[in-house]
């Protein structure tokens, strides 16, 4: 059964809009804060488009997309600029990858079950 990823939030360089997942509203004001720097600094920086998606197992995905005739857009800086990330950010995205766990798909974490 494919089930698609749930969008969490992303901004793209070519509307210069950012986008929040109103399902994820009782997240706290600083944690919104800043994953909208998060997408909007990389936008800014890379290009194209970022958006940050729950796969079915829980892991919080990078997803990005560039249109063709994007000159300024560049795959590998990309793929640096989400490595980066994933290590500056670490605890911010394990964190967010327990709450979607917990109150989205109902996993209890062990030491809890």
């Amino acid at each position: 059964m494919y089930q698609e990823n749930v969008v969490l939030c992303g901004a793209s360089a070519y509307e210069q809009k950012y986008y929040f997942n109103p399902d994820f509203s009782s997240l706290p004001e600083h944690v919104k804060q800043e994953l909208q720097i998060l997408c909007v600094l990389y936008t800014e920086e890379v290009g194209g488009v970022l958006t940050l998606e729950f796969d079915e197992e829980g892991r919080l995905q990078f997803r990005t997309e560039a249109l063709e005739a994007d000159a300024r857009y560049d795959e590998i800086g990309s793929a640096l600029k989400i490595k980066q990330l994933r290590q500056e950010k670490r605890e911010l995205l394990e964190s967010l990858e327990m709450y979607y766990r917990v109150f989205f798909l109902g996993d209890l974490p062990e030491e809890d079950a």
